[in-house]
């Protein structure tokens, strides 16, 4: 549940990837494992109560459908955007696409790549220490969802200004 005045920025890395041979970059599509662990990433967000009123996504095919399979697991239909700024960016790109997000919204997910994905993670905790933030320190794997609390304006978002709260890796059944 968020705390008033805080706002949550829910931070997603795309599921797993395919390597077609001959495929552009920008077109590669998910893989047999990032099919199953994408709807895990959204049945945790669902059951843990970390719903997003705004889904801020790059426009790459793996976080399309990355996306896609994500809100087939939500209880809620919020709003996306498909942002090309988020294909390969780096933190301040990242930040600069956060900062935009309406102050009506109070949590936004966003879905983009590595490394960028844990720079921005890493960012936006901060110094803070704890058990979240030394895995997502160490490792941010794919369908590695982290929650960061934030009081304040989007438009203040900065280094240092969040916790991190929550980082789980979500995994779907092996086949």
């Amino acid at each position: 549940m968020t705390m008033p005045g805080y706002k949550r920025v829910y931070v997603l890395r795309h599921a797993k990837s395919a390597w077609p041979e001959g495929v552009d970059d920008r077109e590669r599509p998910l893989a047999g494992r990032g099919r199953r662990d994408a709807p895990a990433a959204g049945r945790w967000l669902r059951t843990a109560g970390r719903l997003p009123d705004l889904v801020v996504c790059s426009p790459a095919r793996r976080t399309r459908e990355t996306w896609e399979l994500v809100r087939g697991e939500l209880a809620a239909e919020p709003s996306a955007v498909y942002d090309d700024r988020l294909y390969a960016a780096e933190l301040p790109e990242l930040l600069g696409v956060l900062r935009e997000t309406p102050e009506e919204v109070r949590a936004v997910l966003l879905i983009a790549h590595q490394p960028g994905v844990q720079e921005l993670t890493l960012a936006l905790a901060g110094d803070a220490a704890g058990d979240s933030l030394d895995r997502a320190r160490e490792k941010f794997p794919t369908s590695a969802v982290a929650v960061l609390s934030v009081d304040g304006p989007w438009s203040g978002l900065a280094p240092g200004c969040a916790r991190l709260t929550e980082f789980i890796v979500a995994r779907g059944p092996k086949k």
